[in-house]
């Protein structure tokens, strides 16, 4: 058993011991490198606090397998990378019609298809919001340490759990295999989902939309559909009033609560003429480009959304106001840059790097020089 303390350990592994902290009793992954660690670890522990880990044929398996156990009040997690986020993304869009409180890792790797198992990128950010059909919205949260690999998989099951939604932690090959001190505090919050006491129960919500959750096995006679259903899950896909009503609320839910889920870090940011936006493993560059401009009497700031779905808008809109230019490093060629484009017309430069490899301090620090010119 995972106990509070001091661990030298690597990314995957702080994933791992952050969902078994966090009360995960299922895991069902194929190991897919860079995110195998997870599953090799998981395998290890579960056995070991009375959870279960499956070994499935196919990442589709995996997801259904997840989801499947979620509905019996297990909290389960799945964990891939590349080829396999692709093959989810269909059950994704389940879970959240369904809403369905599971955590998908997505170790991020050099792509597209098979790409560069073992080299990082960032090119998953928009596939993680809008991959599966349809309307919808889930959550993504970003680490960029083995801390955060730790803090913020114990979030994202508390965030799946308050909101019945599919949250996916948007990791990448550097923080995935990097190793660094872990701290496991004494004190960790613990979310749980509402549960139903009965079916009419779980057809009820009040403003934050967010409905109790049955269970199998509580005789509830539960009815859980992809298709367009009624509050009691009974499929209606006739209707345009159900349709509208259900789908509007699975976003609603999402935008009405945003501030009880965005999250970031500022650096720098109160005098800022130069704002670089970074997430993940280029965060850690970007930061040291930040403090080695300001020694040069650039005023550069850094904002590093942790949470990159749904999009911190309104501060970005605050800072928008105040900076000159924008910088956004990213390891991919699209990644995040149609929002941070969005969110600052006019000031932004992408400055993406898709080699496999992470930009450099030198590479962002130059750069920042040449836009402060």
């Amino acid at each position: 058993m995972i106990k509070p303390g001091e661990y030298f350990v690597e990314g995957d592994v702080a994933i791992a011991y952050g969902a078994i902290m966090a009360g995960c009793r299922l895991f069902a992954g194929y190991p897919i490198t860079p995110a195998s660690e997870i599953t090799q670890t998981m395998s290890e522990l579960l056995p070991r606090v009375g959870g279960k880990f499956l070994q499935m044929e196919d990442e589709l398996a995996s997801i259904s397998a997840v989801i499947a156990a979620s509905w019996a009040n297990v909290k389960s997690m799945t964990a891939t990378s590349g080829p396999g986020f692709s093959l989810m993304q269909e059950n994704i869009g389940y879970a959240a019609m369904t809403e369905t409180p599971v955590v998908i890792i997505d170790v991020q790797r050099a792509g597209p298809s098979t790409g560069q198992a073992t080299r990082p990128a960032q090119g998953d950010v928009m596939q993680a919001r809008f991959g599966s059909h349809g309307d919808y919205e889930d959550i993504v949260l970003s680490p960029n340490s083995v801390q955060e690999m730790f803090d913020l998989t114990l979030r994202s099951f508390n965030l799946s759990e308050r909101f019945r939604v599919p949250v996916i932690l948007l990791s990448d090959a550097v923080v995935g295999h990097m190793m660094e001190r872990l701290l496991i505090p004494e004190a960790i919050e613990i979310i749980n989902r509402k549960i139903a006491s009965s079916l009419e129960e779980s057809t009820r919500y009040g403003d934050d939309l967010i409905p109790p959750m049955g269970r199998f096995g509580d005789g509830l006679e539960l009815m859980v559909t992809g298709s367009t259903h009624n509050p009691d899950g009974t499929r209606n896909t006739g209707s345009q009033e159900v349709q509208a009503s259900l789908v509007t609320r699975l976003v609603e839910k999402i935008y009405r609560n945003r501030n009880e889920i965005e999250d970031w870090e500022e650096i720098e940011t109160d005098d800022a003429e130069i704002l670089v936006v970074a997430y993940g493993a280029t965060s850690r560059p970007a930061h040291g480009a930040v403090l080695k401009a300001r020694e040069k009497g650039i005023r550069a700031g850094l904002f590093r959304p942790r949470v990159l779905w749904p999009a911190p808008e309104k501060r970005m809109r605050d800072l928008n106001a105040s900076v000159r230019k924008v910088l956004l490093p990213e390891m991919s060629m699209r990644g995040y840059s149609m929002e941070i484009e969005k969110m600052f017309p006019g000031k932004f430069v992408h400055m993406p790097k898709v080699s496999g490899g992470m930009h450099t301090v030198s590479e962002i620090l130059g750069k920042l020089q040449e836009m402060n010119a």
